[in-house]
Protein backbone atom coordinates (compact mmCIF):
# COMPACT_ATOMS: atom_id res chain seq x y z
CA UNK A 1 0.00 0.00 0.00
CA UNK A 2 2.96 2.13 0.76
CA UNK A 3 4.40 1.48 -2.57
CA UNK A 4 1.03 2.04 -4.06
CA UNK A 5 0.60 5.45 -2.62
CA UNK A 6 4.52 6.52 -3.27
CA UNK A 7 3.81 5.93 -6.89
CA UNK A 8 0.41 7.47 -7.67
CA UNK A 9 2.15 10.85 -5.87
CA UNK A 10 4.97 10.14 -8.06
CA UNK A 11 2.44 9.80 -11.58
CA UNK A 12 1.17 13.02 -10.12
CA UNK A 13 3.92 14.86 -10.45
CA UNK A 14 5.49 13.49 -13.94
CA UNK A 15 1.76 14.02 -15.05
CA UNK A 16 1.71 17.68 -13.94
CA UNK A 17 5.12 18.30 -15.63
CA UNK A 18 3.55 16.47 -19.00
CA UNK A 19 0.64 18.95 -18.98
CA UNK A 20 2.59 22.04 -18.64
CA UNK A 21 4.59 20.99 -21.95
CA UNK A 22 1.40 19.14 -23.55
CA UNK A 23 -0.72 22.21 -23.23
CA UNK A 24 1.19 24.74 -24.74
CA UNK A 25 2.14 22.22 -27.72
CA UNK A 26 -1.39 21.22 -28.52
CA UNK A 27 -2.71 25.32 -28.42
CA UNK A 28 0.08 25.51 -30.71
CA UNK A 29 -1.03 23.34 -33.32
CA UNK A 30 -4.55 23.40 -32.84
CA UNK A 31 -4.60 26.96 -33.38
CA UNK A 32 -1.92 27.63 -35.47
CA UNK A 33 -1.82 24.16 -37.08
CA UNK A 34 2.19 24.67 -36.25
CA UNK A 35 4.21 21.21 -35.47
CA UNK A 36 6.89 22.64 -32.84
CA UNK A 37 9.48 20.14 -31.81
CA UNK A 38 11.51 23.30 -30.70
CA UNK A 39 8.89 22.83 -27.47
CA UNK A 40 11.68 20.80 -25.44
CA UNK A 41 14.04 23.70 -26.56
CA UNK A 42 11.93 26.17 -24.33
CA UNK A 43 11.80 24.02 -21.64
CA UNK A 44 15.47 23.64 -21.42
CA UNK A 45 15.86 27.26 -21.70
CA UNK A 46 13.62 27.74 -18.79
CA UNK A 47 15.62 25.12 -16.56
CA UNK A 48 18.92 27.02 -17.44
CA UNK A 49 17.36 30.45 -16.60
CA UNK A 50 16.41 29.59 -13.47
CA UNK A 51 19.75 27.47 -12.65
CA UNK A 52 21.34 30.69 -13.37
CA UNK A 53 19.32 32.82 -10.96
CA UNK A 54 19.42 30.77 -8.02
CA UNK A 55 23.03 31.07 -8.72
CA UNK A 56 23.33 34.33 -8.39
CA UNK A 57 21.34 34.28 -5.23
CA UNK A 58 17.80 34.59 -6.21
CA UNK A 59 14.89 33.45 -4.01
CA UNK A 60 13.61 30.49 -5.63
CA UNK A 61 10.18 32.08 -6.13
CA UNK A 62 11.89 34.77 -8.29
CA UNK A 63 14.12 32.07 -10.01
CA UNK A 64 10.76 30.20 -11.11
CA UNK A 65 9.07 33.10 -12.50
CA UNK A 66 12.77 34.28 -14.26
CA UNK A 67 12.72 30.85 -16.22
CA UNK A 68 8.72 31.07 -16.90
CA UNK A 69 9.88 34.84 -18.81
CA UNK A 70 12.65 33.28 -20.41
CA UNK A 71 10.38 30.59 -21.89
CA UNK A 72 7.79 33.21 -22.73
CA UNK A 73 10.73 35.61 -24.55
CA UNK A 74 12.22 32.56 -26.19
CA UNK A 75 8.78 31.27 -27.12
CA UNK A 76 7.90 35.26 -29.01
CA UNK A 77 11.01 35.14 -30.57
CA UNK A 78 10.69 31.87 -32.05
CA UNK A 79 7.56 33.06 -33.60
CA UNK A 80 8.33 36.52 -34.77
CA UNK A 81 11.32 35.51 -36.61
CA UNK A 82 11.04 31.85 -37.35
CA UNK A 83 7.29 30.23 -36.87
CA UNK A 84 4.96 32.97 -38.70
CA UNK A 85 6.88 32.45 -41.93
CA UNK A 86 5.91 28.99 -41.30
CA UNK A 87 1.98 29.58 -41.35
CA UNK A 88 0.40 27.68 -44.65
CA UNK A 89 3.36 25.66 -45.44
CA UNK A 90 4.22 21.95 -45.53
CA UNK A 91 4.49 20.31 -42.10
CA UNK A 92 7.48 18.98 -43.21
CA UNK A 93 8.97 22.22 -43.28
CA UNK A 94 7.85 23.22 -39.92
CA UNK A 95 9.60 19.88 -38.39
CA UNK A 96 12.65 20.51 -40.67
CA UNK A 97 12.99 24.27 -39.52
CA UNK A 98 11.93 23.70 -35.56
CA UNK A 99 14.12 20.33 -35.20
CA UNK A 100 16.63 22.95 -36.72
CA UNK A 101 15.73 25.22 -33.64
CA UNK A 102 16.69 22.49 -31.15
CA UNK A 103 20.46 22.12 -32.87
CA UNK A 104 20.68 26.02 -32.60
CA UNK A 105 19.52 26.51 -28.89
CA UNK A 106 21.60 23.52 -28.11
CA UNK A 107 25.06 24.65 -29.45
CA UNK A 108 23.89 28.36 -27.72
CA UNK A 109 23.51 26.98 -24.11
CA UNK A 110 26.34 24.71 -24.44
CA UNK A 111 28.34 27.70 -25.57
CA UNK A 112 26.91 29.76 -22.57
CA UNK A 113 26.91 26.98 -19.58
CA UNK A 114 29.12 24.14 -20.97
CA UNK A 115 28.13 20.66 -20.79
CA UNK A 116 28.29 19.85 -17.52
CA UNK A 117 25.21 19.12 -15.99
CA UNK A 118 24.14 22.10 -13.38
CA UNK A 119 22.62 21.01 -10.43
CA UNK A 120 19.91 23.00 -8.53
CA UNK A 121 19.46 22.50 -4.68
CA UNK A 122 16.08 22.40 -3.21
CA UNK A 123 15.25 25.49 -1.40
CA UNK A 124 15.94 25.04 2.22
CA UNK A 125 11.85 25.53 3.23
CA UNK A 126 10.88 22.87 0.78
CA UNK A 127 13.72 20.60 1.42
CA UNK A 128 11.79 18.59 4.17
CA UNK A 129 8.87 15.23 4.03
CA UNK A 130 5.79 14.99 5.05
CA UNK A 131 3.92 11.86 6.26
CA UNK A 132 1.06 11.05 3.91
CA UNK A 133 -0.46 7.84 5.25
CA UNK A 134 2.25 6.92 6.82
CA UNK A 135 4.80 7.39 3.93
CA UNK A 136 7.17 10.29 3.68
CA UNK A 137 7.19 11.92 0.88
CA UNK A 138 9.53 15.32 -0.37
CA UNK A 139 7.58 18.53 0.23
CA UNK A 140 9.12 19.88 -3.14
CA UNK A 141 7.84 17.46 -5.26
CA UNK A 142 4.06 17.87 -3.58
CA UNK A 143 4.51 21.83 -4.97
CA UNK A 144 5.50 20.96 -8.08
CA UNK A 145 2.33 19.08 -7.87
CA UNK A 146 0.55 22.31 -6.70
CA UNK A 147 2.05 24.29 -9.28
CA UNK A 148 0.82 22.24 -12.19
CA UNK A 149 -2.50 22.09 -10.32
CA UNK A 150 -2.64 25.55 -10.59
CA UNK A 151 -1.66 26.58 -13.63
CA UNK A 152 -4.33 23.41 -15.02
CA UNK A 153 -6.89 25.66 -13.16
CA UNK A 154 -5.35 29.36 -14.30
CA UNK A 155 -5.17 27.82 -18.00
CA UNK A 156 -9.06 26.17 -17.75
CA UNK A 157 -10.55 29.85 -16.80
CA UNK A 158 -8.45 31.95 -19.42
CA UNK A 159 -9.65 29.33 -21.97
CA UNK A 160 -12.61 29.52 -20.94
CA UNK A 161 -14.51 32.50 -19.49
CA UNK A 162 -12.15 35.21 -20.85
CA UNK A 163 -12.16 37.34 -23.92
CA UNK A 164 -8.73 36.11 -25.41
CA UNK A 165 -9.73 32.57 -24.87
CA UNK A 166 -12.43 32.45 -26.41
CA UNK A 167 -10.70 34.27 -29.34
CA UNK A 168 -8.65 31.39 -28.54
CA UNK A 169 -11.25 29.08 -29.16
CA UNK A 170 -12.71 30.64 -32.01
CA UNK A 171 -9.29 30.84 -33.84
CA UNK A 172 -8.68 26.77 -33.17
CA UNK A 173 -11.92 26.63 -35.45
CA UNK A 174 -12.94 29.55 -37.96
CA UNK A 175 -9.36 31.20 -37.90
CA UNK A 176 -10.54 33.06 -41.54
CA UNK A 177 -14.36 34.19 -39.89
CA UNK A 178 -12.00 35.79 -36.39
CA UNK A 179 -9.71 37.34 -38.82
CA UNK A 180 -12.42 38.87 -40.83
CA UNK A 181 -14.19 39.96 -37.86
CA UNK A 182 -11.02 42.93 -37.30
CA UNK A 183 -9.06 40.25 -34.80
CA UNK A 184 -5.20 40.38 -34.85
CA UNK A 185 -4.90 36.95 -35.84
CA UNK A 186 -0.89 37.31 -36.04
CA UNK A 187 -0.39 39.15 -32.37
CA UNK A 188 -2.88 36.28 -31.33
CA UNK A 189 -0.85 33.85 -32.70
CA UNK A 190 2.47 35.51 -31.26
CA UNK A 191 0.26 35.22 -28.16
CA UNK A 192 -0.32 31.59 -27.79
CA UNK A 193 3.16 30.64 -28.76
CA UNK A 194 4.60 32.77 -25.83
CA UNK A 195 1.80 31.53 -23.74
CA UNK A 196 3.26 28.21 -25.08
CA UNK A 197 6.60 28.79 -24.03
CA UNK A 198 5.70 30.23 -20.46
CA UNK A 199 4.39 26.86 -19.88
CA UNK A 200 7.27 25.34 -20.94
CA UNK A 201 10.06 27.26 -19.30
CA UNK A 202 7.91 27.24 -15.95
CA UNK A 203 7.63 23.40 -16.47
CA UNK A 204 11.85 23.45 -16.84
CA UNK A 205 12.16 26.04 -13.91
CA UNK A 206 10.13 23.51 -11.37
CA UNK A 207 11.56 20.10 -12.54
CA UNK A 208 15.41 21.87 -12.28
CA UNK A 209 16.03 20.46 -8.30
CA UNK A 210 14.49 17.16 -9.46
CA UNK A 211 16.73 16.29 -12.01
CA UNK A 212 20.29 17.48 -13.65
CA UNK A 213 20.14 20.61 -15.62
CA UNK A 214 21.94 19.51 -18.78
CA UNK A 215 22.17 20.04 -22.24
CA UNK A 216 19.57 18.13 -24.58
CA UNK A 217 17.39 17.54 -21.04
CA UNK A 218 14.10 19.04 -24.12
CA UNK A 219 14.75 16.29 -26.31
CA UNK A 220 13.88 13.57 -23.49
CA UNK A 221 10.66 14.98 -22.29
CA UNK A 222 9.59 15.92 -26.16
CA UNK A 223 8.60 12.31 -27.26
CA UNK A 224 5.84 11.55 -24.39
CA UNK A 225 4.65 15.34 -24.95
CA UNK A 226 3.88 14.06 -27.99
CA UNK A 227 1.76 11.13 -27.24
CA UNK A 228 -0.15 13.12 -24.69
CA UNK A 229 -1.22 15.35 -27.04
CA UNK A 230 -2.39 12.52 -29.47
CA UNK A 231 -4.03 10.54 -26.95
CA UNK A 232 -5.78 13.58 -25.61
CA UNK A 233 -6.46 15.07 -29.34
CA UNK A 234 -4.98 17.52 -30.40
CA UNK A 235 -5.68 21.44 -30.25
CA UNK A 236 -7.84 20.26 -26.51
CA UNK A 237 -6.43 21.36 -23.21
CA UNK A 238 -8.53 19.20 -21.13
CA UNK A 239 -7.40 15.87 -23.89
CA UNK A 240 -3.88 17.17 -22.86
CA UNK A 241 -4.37 17.20 -18.94
CA UNK A 242 -6.40 13.76 -19.16
CA UNK A 243 -4.25 12.28 -21.42
CA UNK A 244 -0.80 13.30 -19.39
CA UNK A 245 -2.51 11.98 -15.78
CA UNK A 246 -3.11 8.67 -17.57
CA UNK A 247 0.54 8.39 -19.50
CA UNK A 248 2.08 9.37 -16.23
CA UNK A 249 0.32 6.65 -14.42
CA UNK A 250 1.18 3.82 -16.91
CA UNK A 251 4.53 4.73 -17.32
CA UNK A 252 5.22 5.61 -13.14
CA UNK A 253 3.21 2.26 -11.85
CA UNK A 254 4.58 0.19 -15.00
CA UNK A 255 8.48 0.88 -14.26
CA UNK A 256 7.54 -0.07 -10.33
CA UNK A 257 5.30 -3.07 -11.20
CA UNK A 258 6.31 -4.60 -13.90
CA UNK A 259 9.96 -5.78 -13.28
CA UNK A 260 8.63 -7.55 -9.86
CA UNK A 261 5.99 -9.12 -11.59
CA UNK A 262 8.58 -10.82 -14.25
CA UNK A 263 10.93 -11.78 -11.21
CA UNK A 264 8.16 -14.95 -10.74
CA UNK A 265 8.84 -15.68 -14.43
CA UNK A 266 12.62 -14.78 -15.16
CA UNK A 267 15.55 -14.35 -13.25
CA UNK A 268 15.81 -10.83 -11.06
CA UNK A 269 18.58 -9.73 -13.90
CA UNK A 270 16.25 -10.36 -16.86
CA UNK A 271 13.47 -9.05 -15.00
CA UNK A 272 14.80 -5.99 -14.75
CA UNK A 273 16.06 -5.79 -18.21
CA UNK A 274 12.81 -6.51 -20.16
CA UNK A 275 10.30 -4.80 -17.67
CA UNK A 276 12.26 -2.18 -18.24
CA UNK A 277 11.74 -2.21 -21.86
CA UNK A 278 8.03 -3.27 -21.09
CA UNK A 279 7.74 -0.15 -18.84
CA UNK A 280 8.91 2.24 -21.55
CA UNK A 281 7.01 0.56 -24.60
CA UNK A 282 3.40 0.89 -22.08
CA UNK A 283 2.41 4.16 -23.34
CA UNK A 284 3.09 3.57 -26.97
CA UNK A 285 1.01 0.65 -27.00
CA UNK A 286 -1.61 2.79 -24.91
CA UNK A 287 -1.88 5.45 -27.20
CA UNK A 288 -2.09 2.35 -30.12
CA UNK A 289 -5.20 1.13 -28.74
CA UNK A 290 -6.92 4.83 -28.11
CA UNK A 291 -6.16 5.48 -31.64
CA UNK A 292 -7.89 2.23 -32.68
CA UNK A 293 -11.02 2.99 -30.57
CA UNK A 294 -10.76 7.17 -31.30
CA UNK A 295 -8.54 7.98 -33.96
CA UNK A 296 -8.80 12.23 -33.18
CA UNK A 297 -7.61 11.28 -29.76
CA UNK A 298 -9.74 11.43 -26.52
CA UNK A 299 -11.06 14.80 -26.96
CA UNK A 300 -11.01 16.20 -30.61
CA UNK A 301 -11.60 19.95 -30.87
CA UNK A 302 -14.10 20.49 -33.76
CA UNK A 303 -13.04 20.42 -36.98
CA UNK A 304 -12.32 23.36 -39.01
Amino acid sequence: MELFLEQLINSLQLGVMLFLLASGLTLVFGIMNVINLAQGSLYMIGAFAAATAVAHGAPFVIALLFGAACGCAAGVLMEITLVRWLYGRDHLDQVLVTFGVILFVNEIVSIVWGRSPIFMSVPAALSGSVNLLGVPYPVYRLVVIGIGLAVAVALYLLIGYTRIGMLVRAGATHREIVEALGVDIGLLFTFVFGLGGLLAGLAGAAVGPLFAVSVGMGEQILIPTFVVIVIGGLGSVRGAFIAALLVAAIDTFGRAYIPSALEHLFSASTADTLGAGLSAVSIYVFMAVVLILRPRGLFPVASR
